[in-house]
């Protein structure tokens, strides 16, 4: 009763994080190079860069525990994963002090490895370093490059400085595609007894947006809350306006009915949702369940991509939201809509 227990209090995305690189969803590019690395026994310093909730931080981890449960075996002392790999959390210890102390300790550090075989620091949000502690950083890794070897984790690889960029290979992850979210979500919902419908799970894709770790959450936290995924239930759960409202709207602008346009937004906006959810959900509707040509697609998307800047400006009265449905009314009459629904 108590492992069970236990087990329901640990998070699922943790519970159900890959532990090796073949259990890494989407991004078989990268992941096959990382495997190569893995195989070959020889890590370049590396920066991974991309969205978040796409496998990053896990990849490096699966690297590391290969390639040094390998190198265990191969050592005399049997050295343990935890001794020869550093993790940090570069968004909480961002300062120069920390690169100066802990980081450059533990490169300092002597473990026996075999061969060819190099301690692994990894730098999770090393986006968020300051531009000092970079610089640190970069004289840290040219000096111990035959010990240590660096994995720099971040979203955005332009935030880090050109010297650390030059010294490391730079792989990219994209987000996931629905398909491998889908297929991950329907392994957890099997190995819990999870009850769900069609409309549900893709309920989880839509308000994950490719983020694997957002999906994994808001899977547990509706079956814990509401005991079914449903479509209904996720969106409670998520609190976003529901994409067959938002839809509505937009089919209601496609056909040149400004005054059920008006209705539908104006009720939404009502229920309490922000301008910028509702704005953020009408892109999302516009790019992925509009039944319009490409080229139109791409117009209205326009007239939504300006009224989605002025939101995040902080203009964001129903005002705006009304004003936008009349330019994609306007919108649709100029691009001969009208007739095709």
């Amino acid at each position: 009763m108590a492992a069970s227990t236990e087990d329901f209090e640990v998070p699922w995305v943790e519970k159900y994080r890959p532990q090796s690189l073949d259990e890494v969803v989407g991004n078989e590019q990268t992941i096959e190079r990382l495997k190569v690395i893995a195989q070959e026994g020889n890590l370049p310093n590396i920066i991974i860069s991309g969205p978040p909730g796409t496998g990053k931080t896990t990849s490096i981890h699966a690297l590391a525990r290969t390639m040094l449960k390998d190198a265990a075996k191969a050592s005399s002392k049997g050295q343990s994963y935890t001794n020869a790999v550093l993790e940090m959390n570069a968004s909480d210890s961002r300062g120069i002090d920390v690169v100066r102390n802990k980081i450059k300790m533990f490169a300092m550090k002597k473990v026996t490895l075999p061969p060819g075989q190099h301690k692994i620091i990894i730098l999770d949000e090393a986006d968020s370093m300051t531009s000092a502690a970079q610089q640190a950083l970069r004289r840290t890794m040219e000096i111990h490059s035959s010990t240590t070897r660096f994995a720099l984790a971040c979203n955005l690889s332009t935030k880090i400085i050109e010297p650390i960029q030059s010294r490391c290979a730079i792989l990219r992850f994209a987000r996931l595609s629905d398909e491998e979210v889908l297929q991950r979500l329907l392994e957890v919902c099997a190995a819990e007894n999870v009850s769900y419908t069609e409309d549900g799970l893709a309920a989880i894709i839509f308000t994950a947006e490719g983020d694997m770790r957002n999906a994994l959450n808001n899977l547990q936290s509706t079956h814990s809350g509401f005991g079914r995924v449903t479509q209904e239930t996720v969106f409670k759960v998520c609190d976003q306006p529901h994409p067959g409202v938002v839809l509505a709207i937009l089919q209601a602008c496609v056909a040149g009915d400004m005054r059920n346009a008006h209705l539908k937004m104006k009720a939404l906006y009502d229920t309490g949702y922000s301008s910028n959810d509702i704005i953020a959900t009408v892109f999302k509707v516009c790019k992925n369940q509009l039944k319009v040509p490409e080229a139109a697609q791409l117009e209205l998307i326009k007239e939504i991509g300006v009224t989605h800047m002025r939101v995040a400006d902080g203009v964001n009265s129903l005002l705006q939201l009304l004003g936008l449905c009349a330019r994609l009314c306007r919108r649709s009459g100029e691009l001969k809509l009208h007739n095709n629904t």
